[in-house]
């Protein structure tokens, strides 16, 4: 597989990742470990070289981490793979708490080395940015853990503009993760993407297939777990999937001209946007990262781009990621 960088320090990364996140959290039950770490390893096999996990991809009472199967797979790659993970994010008797402060992000790596089992981190995310810590103070922590030799890139997840500029100053950003698809392009319209170019800084979207909608596979009639995320975000009601098939539709006939899936054809749109954009599709299956792997190899001229995004700008979508007042909307974009 190609690769990109990321960033001007020169962070090379295969063109497509992996999100680890949904084998073990917020995606309905974790899956057997063995299985997922024959499927990461699979995926390695595969090409793919950076791998996104977090230390707040933990059941609430801290016997299931994410990162720990991460490592345990990774192990015999370390030196072939980028293993990205988070801090900022606490678990505390099952709530989710913001704390950035910089013991706390000292305390939170420490314990990510240990469950992916090595001596540094390839990219070290704020996961989300904490109110209550300047953001000047966590890129000065970062430096120094960068200096220490513990962290070799660092990076944002959903930040706004403004502190992207701030940190940037301090210690130069690698990366910014936040999602971006053919049904959530806010980074295009909110400044993101134009900033990140300005600064030289690498992108990273999550969700590239829109938590699995974009893949056409999910019926509108689906009752999504408890435990799965999908419950709880507008998008994925009834109403919303049924007025969001337009995009569908769309997608299915612009992939049947390409010879592609519809999943490949989406990640094929995200990547075509710019050449430091690095998607990082999930997946429990080695079959459907295989297919998205695909999606590299799928080109898309400037013209056939601009046809694909008019298109969508005419299209009247229900792309509301979370409810407004809920304690995930008031977190992006800060």
């Amino acid at each position: 597989m190609d690769k990109r960088i990321l960033g001007k320090r020169g962070l090379e990364v295969s063109t497509i990742g992996l999100g680890c996140m949904g084998m073990t959290h917020g995606f309905g039950e974790p899956s057997d470990e063995i299985e997922m770490i024959e499927v990461i390893r699979g995926a390695v096999e595969s090409g793919i070289t950076m791998f996104d996990t977090a230390e707040c991809y933990q059941n609430d009472d801290g016997t299931i981490y994410n990162e720990t199967l991460v490592g345990k797979a990774l192990k015999p790659y370390r030196d072939k793979v980028i293993i990205a993970t988070k801090c900022g994010i606490k678990v505390i008797n099952g709530k989710q708490v913001l704390n950035a402060r910089p013991e706390v992000i000292r305390d939170s790596l420490e314990g990510s080395l240990k469950r992916l089992q090595t001596d540094y981190i390839d990219l070290y995310y704020l996961h989300r940015v904490d109110p209550n810590t300047p953001i000047e103070i966590v890129a000065q922590t970062m430096k120094e853990l960068m200096e220490e030799g513990k962290i070799k890139h660092w990076g944002l997840s959903e930040a706004g503009t403004e502190t992207i500029k701030k940190a940037n100053d301090i210690c130069p950003l690698s990366v910014v993760e936040s999602e971006y698809s053919m049904i959530y392009r806010e980074p295009e319209k909110n400044g993101l993407l134009d900033t990140l170019e300005e600064l030289g800084i690498g992108f990273v979207p999550f969700a590239p297939l829109g938590k699995g909608f974009l893949t056409g596979t999910i019926d509108t009639n689906e009752k999504f777990a408890k435990n799965d995320t999908r419950s709880r975000q507008p998008r994925f009601k009834k109403e919303s999937m049924e007025a969001n098939q337009v995009l569908l539709n769309l997608i299915k006939t612009m992939a049947k001209e390409k010879g592609a899936t519809s999943a490949q054809f989406a990640l094929a749109w995200v990547m075509a946007q710019k050449d430091w954009i690095v998607p990082i599709p999930g997946s429990r299956k080695l079959s459907r990262i295989e297919e998205n792997i695909k999606a590299t190899e799928i080109e898309l001229t400037k013209e056939e781009l601009t046809k694909i995004n008019e298109a969508l700008d005419n299209m009247e979508l229900k792309a509301e990621r979370w409810d407004p007042n809920s304690d995930n909307a008031k977190r992006v974009g800060r």
